[in-house]
C-alpha cells in the first residue's frame, strides 16, 4: 500500500493576501490563468520579490489554489522562499505585498531586495 502525503506549500498565504490574489484576478487579463511570485535578481542586495499575471504554466513552478485564483511560486526560486509567509498590507501611505522570509540573511534599507 503506497502512501502520499501532501507537502506544506512553500509559501503560507495570509487570508489578506489570498483576498488581493482574487483582487488581482478579478481584473486580470483575459489570458492570465493566475499570478506568479518570483525572485529576480534586482537591488542592491541582490533578489527581490516579483508579482506578475502569467498566461501559461510551467512544470516546475509550485501551485497553490487559492478561493480567488491560482498562485505560482517560480520553480528556480523555491528555494529561496521556503517557510515564508506573504502577506497584504495597506494603510495611508503604501500599498503592497509584505514577506516574512526566515531564509532572508539581509535586505537593503529600502526593503526592496533581500540576500540569502
Amino acid at each position: 500500500m503506497t502512501m502520499t502525503r501532501n507537502r506544506p506549500a512553500a509559501v503560507q498565504l495570509t487570508p489578506a493576501a489570498e483576498q488581493r490574489i482574487a483582487d488581482l484576478m478579478s481584473s486580470a487579463p483575459a489570458d492570465a490563468i493566475g499570478v506568479k511570485l518570483s525572485t529576480p535578481r534586482r537591488g542592491c542586495s541582490g533578489l527581490a520579490y516579483s508579482v506578475d499575471y502569467v498566461t501559461e504554466e510551467v512544470a516546475m513552478d509550485e501551485k497553490i489554489e487559492t478561493p480567488g485564483g491560482t498562485f505560482y511560486i517560480d520553480g528556480a526560486s523555491v528555494l529561496y522562499l521556503i517557510g515564508s509567509t506573504m502577506d497584504w498590507r495597506e494603510d495611508d501611505f503604501t500599498a503592497g505585498f509584505v514577506f516574512e522570509n526566515p531564509n532572508a540573511k539581509g535586505a537593503c534599507g529600502c526593503g526592496e531586495s533581500f540576500m540569502v
